[in-house]
């Protein structure tokens, strides 16, 4: 992910904490909130209940890949953050790209006319 796209200051998470809009899914939960750039932030968290190092490294790469492929796609000018839960540790890539998708379409932040200009 390129460093403009990434969200990396706390005060940037604690925003999406009390202010941004929350949506569940079993593998994941997303919180969005506008931000006033011209492109979108994305941060993500791995908790310890995940399980070791490596595990949780591999979430964190897998939801990175998912999202890199879904921005194109994407309504611009909001920060999100995807925090894993814990039956997301052992999945395939396919079901985390699905999970990942199905909640940027219940967000509403999925653009039909977009993707299909990228493809």
């Amino acid at each position: 992910m390129q460093r403009p796209l990434r969200l990396r200051r706390q005060e940037d998470f604690a925003r999406l904490r009390t202010a941004g809009r929350v949506w569940r899914h079993p593998f994941m939960i997303l919180s969005v909130a506008p931000n006033d750039l011209p492109h979108n932030r994305y941060g993500f968290i791995t908790g310890k209940r995940l399980g070791n190092a490596v595990q949780r490294n591999r979430v964190r790469r897998l939801l990175r890949e998912a999202v890199r492929q879904a921005h194109p796609a994407l309504q611009e000018g909001y920060d999100m953050v995807f925090i894993a839960r814990g039956a997301i540790a052992g999945q395939p890539f396919d079901s985390v790209q699905d999970a990942v998708v199905t909640l940027l379409r219940r967000a509403g932040l999925w653009d039909d006319e977009l993707e299909n200009r990228v493809e």
